[in-house]
């Protein structure tokens, strides 16, 4: 197997804290050795667990990112025992670009994984999670929301995994960060994705949906930084009292709880995100705008449970996931 071409200007096993990138080669148009920087920042004392914790996977999501950028800037080692990775721009091009993919290769970095050491940008650093970053870690954390076209539940997430003995401590970890909502979940299709490539390597795995719209809220945000608090409280990192709050527990692993729209149209919702839905109800409508005098074409739900994600913008595609409930688990 080839070597990384991304190169740590920091020592990852170095004690105390340390502020670098990920360096990685990329010549184009505009600098002919240039590169893309990704920042990270490493916190050790001693001997413990190593947290892994990720932002901006995809680049239109923001509560991640802010979270991390805060504990970065704050984070001190002799509070710690263990280590800490803070990579808070994980798709760093897509997130300059607030975009959810790679401008560069259109890499959606949720669907390119193992990666390659000598494919695009996107499936390199993908590689150098997978073969670098992931095996140093026991825990992993990777912030998500519903980016531009979504709009979610503030929610913490794990799988549906196989071995339950690992199932169990990824939805402890889950329960300890203490979103809202927190969702017991079988994905619709997990190639490709660092979720995947961290649950099959045996790593406590969470992931969150935090509100979405391509935006972050003073709530949202407040989630995300008590949530990774946590969460590294939980794994014995960092010392003190979690706080907990009421959530309500979540399980998604129906297919039926997927809703796609037929059509493109202009969508009328018949339900906020949160609102309990029986099977059979109107989800939404969507309207012809070719032409007026015509009836809507209503989506009907499948099952019985409540609104956890909905479509953001207010014109759909032929495709488009329009709606996603969630039971009372």
């Amino acid at each position: 197997m080839l070597k990384s071409s991304i190169t740590p200007t920091i020592n990852l096993n170095g004690e105390g804290v340390s502020h670098g990138f990920l360096r990685l080669p990329h010549s184009r148009d505009d600098s002919a050795w240039g590169s893309v920087m990704i920042p990270i920042t490493v916190a050790k004392n001693g001997v413990g667990p190593t947290a892994l914790l990720t932002g901006a996977n995809h680049g239109d999501e923001y509560e991640g990112p802010l979270a991390l950028v805060e504990l970065a800037a704050n984070i001190d080692a002799a509070a710690l025992t263990g280590r800490v990775i803070i990579i808070p721009f994980m798709n760093m091009p897509a997130f300059a670009a607030g975009k959810r993919t790679s401008p560069i290769d259109a890499g959606n970095m949720n669907r390119v994984f193992p990666g390659r050491p000598d494919g695009t940008v996107t499936e390199k650093i993908a590689d150098y999670f997978q073969r670098y970053l992931l095996p140093m870690a026991d825990y992993v954390l990777d912030f998500h929301s519903g980016g531009k076209t979504l709009n979610f539940l503030p929610l913490a997430a794990s799988h549906v995994l196989e071995d339950k003995e690992q199932q169990a401590r990824c939805s402890a970890a889950r329960d300890a960060f203490n979103a809202p909502f927190a969702l017991q979940m079988l994905e619709i299709d997990s190639n490709g994705m660092y979720d995947d490539a961290a649950e099959a390597m045996g790593k406590t795995f969470v992931t969150t949906e935090l509100g979405g719209a391509g935006t972050s809220t003073p709530e949202t945000v407040a989630i995300a930084r008590k949530g990774l608090r946590n969460l590294l409280i939980h794994a014995g990192i960092m010392q003190g009292e979690m706080e907990l709050a009421p959530s309500q527990h979540l399980i998604q692993d129906d297919d039926n709880c997927f809703h796609f729209s037929p059509i493109g149209g202009m969508i009328e919702y018949t339900k906020t995100l949160g609102d309990p839905v029986k099977k059979g109800d109107v989800l939404a409508r969507i309207w012809d705008t070719t032409r007026t005098g015509g009836e809507p074409l209503e989506i009907y739900s499948k099952m019985d449970g409540l609104l956890a994600v909905r479509h953001t913008y207010g014109l759909i595609q032929s495709g488009d996931c329009l709606a996603v409930l969630a039971q009372k688990n």
